[in-house]
């Protein structure tokens, strides 16, 4: 079922692109490339990191969708996500993902489902003196939770709950626009979720994450990612870092490109590979 519904969104983001890949029309009232991009876990951000904007080009006055597709493909790991999300009227978001995680030297499948939802607290990311600020919640489902029990993780699904702040400032940097983002995660998710959460003993913890860019081009950004971690189950759990490209040719479509160090995941080290990510906007 779960594969399924993770063809179903892949058929659904390649129709929207069939469409609208040649238009260069613009949807809504905001500035290109503002939304950012679909992270790893639902949400509107980085790769990476959530991010204070919320999904998509909706104004004040709109409900837009959006979905996206994503895979990492390190050392010994590959890791596939699909998943939707929908931007009411610039306050909330909801968000939902399938990931797919597959241990390569063992043979084995990992499957993790993400419902989430953002809301808007203060500020606009480009007009407001302050930064954007957000809070957001992610609820976590393991359904294949052998693996991370017998290596010590305590429950199959956990919440994580981050505040979030961004900023872009315009022309800033030799007359490039520069965006930054800091946030705030309280967790107990051991590797993101996939190797379940908290340990004995050892519960959530706060987490810090950041994120800064500059676009090079109104469609095009080049930036950074930092991601702090927990080390609940005692394998070494590395923070994860990334060098990201992201391509905005209109308001219907984004394509990234990274380069991941996700540092040691279950005990091995040196994980560190590639990541591509395709959202289409309604």
């Amino acid at each position: 079922m779960r594969l399924l519904i993770g063809y179903q969104i892949m058929k659904l983001i390649l129709s929207l692109l069939l469409l609208v890949i040649s238009s260069a029309s613009a949807a809504g009232g905001k500035i290109l490339a503002t939304p950012g991009v679909s992270m790893v876990e639902g949400s509107a951000g980085g790769g990476l990191v959530p991010w204070s904007q919320l999904a998509g080009y909706a104004t004040e006055d709109e409900v837009l969708a959006s979905g996206f597709c994503s895979r990492a493909s390190v050392d010994d790991f590959d890791l596939n996500v699909c998943g939707v999300q929908v931007n009411i009227k610039d306050r909330i978001e909801l968000s939902y993902a399938e990931q797919t995680f597959d241990v390569n030297p063992l043979s084995l499948q990992l499957e993790q489902s993400i419902t989430g939802a953002k809301f808007r607290l203060y500020g606009d990311l480009v007009y407001s003196h302050f930064p954007q600020i957000s809070a957001g919640v992610q609820y976590k489902k393991l359904d294949t939770p052998s693996v991370p029990f017998s290596l010590g993780a305590e429950s199959d699904n956990g919440t994580d709950v981050y505040f979030t702040a961004s900023k872009l400032h315009l022309g800033v940097v030799v007359g490039y626009n520069l965006l930054w983002n800091v946030s705030a995660r309280h967790t107990e998710a051991n590797q993101m979720g996939l190797l379940g959460f908290g340990a004995r003993g050892k519960g959530a913890s706060l987490q810090l994450e950041a994120s800064a860019a500059v676009l090079f081009h109104k469609s095009l950004a080049i930036g950074v990612e930092y991601r702090q971690k927990p080390d609940n189950l005692g394998l070494g759990e590395n923070d994860w870092s990334d060098v990201f490209i992201a391509w905005f040719p209109n308001k219907h479509l984004s394509i990234t490109a990274a380069y991941l160090d996700l540092g040691s995941i279950a005990g091995i080290a040196n994980q560190k590979g590639w990541y591509s990510s395709i959202t289409g906007y309604f």
